[in-house]
């Protein structure tokens, strides 16, 4: 609906399409042996380069879980940007220059391995286009858990009041 109403665009983008040989190739065996394919640089290059708004506030963002922690105040962050650039890897990771000269940051979901950044990069979405005004039914739901760039979360109770021996709190009853 957010996009419907023109409030978030959503663009995703194959690699391939920045590739220059006959097969597309985005990956190769990586420098010094080892096992699996490694995403390179030149399609994400070209990919980023061509993909960016000029004079928009923008980021590019790398998902690897070396990265710091994804959290709601760097959400609250990223909402406030015209163009969010999200790279996801896949094989067994993406040329560390990535991360070092195209990517502004690293980002983590948690520490664990993930086959590749796509699920990563749908936490972000979610996480902030629920941040822009109008995604969400009632801008005071946001004001009600966003404190500070930070999030606050409450425990909810709903009917019945008794469920399998298991009351609500008296002080929501009063």
């Amino acid at each position: 609906r957010a996009q419907e109403k023109k409030l978030i665009e959503i663009n995703v983008h194959n690699l391939r399409d920045w590739t220059d040989d006959s097969h597309k190739t985005v990956d190769d065996s990586p420098f010094g042996g080892g096992l699996g394919m490694v995403m390179k640089i030149d399609p994400i290059y070209k990919a980023v380069e061509s993909l960016k708004t000029k004079n928009y506030k923008l980021k590019t963002v790398l998902f690897t879980p070396r990265g710091k922690k994804f959290n709601q105040k760097k959400a609250y962050e990223f909402s406030k940007l015209n163009q969010l650039i999200m790279i996801c890897g896949r094989y067994e990771g993406i040329d560390e220059r990535v991360g070092k000269y195209i990517a502004d940051e690293q980002i983590s979901i948690g520490n664990y391995d993930l086959m590749g950044g796509e699920l990563p990069a749908m936490i972000v979405v979610e996480t902030v286009s629920r941040l822009i005004p109008g995604v969400i039914g009632k801008d005071k739901f946001l004001k009600e858990r966003v404190k500070d760039g930070g999030f606050m979360e409450y425990p909810q109770y709903t009917r019945p009041e008794v469920f399998q021996g298991r009351k609500v709190p008296k002080v929501l009853l009063s």
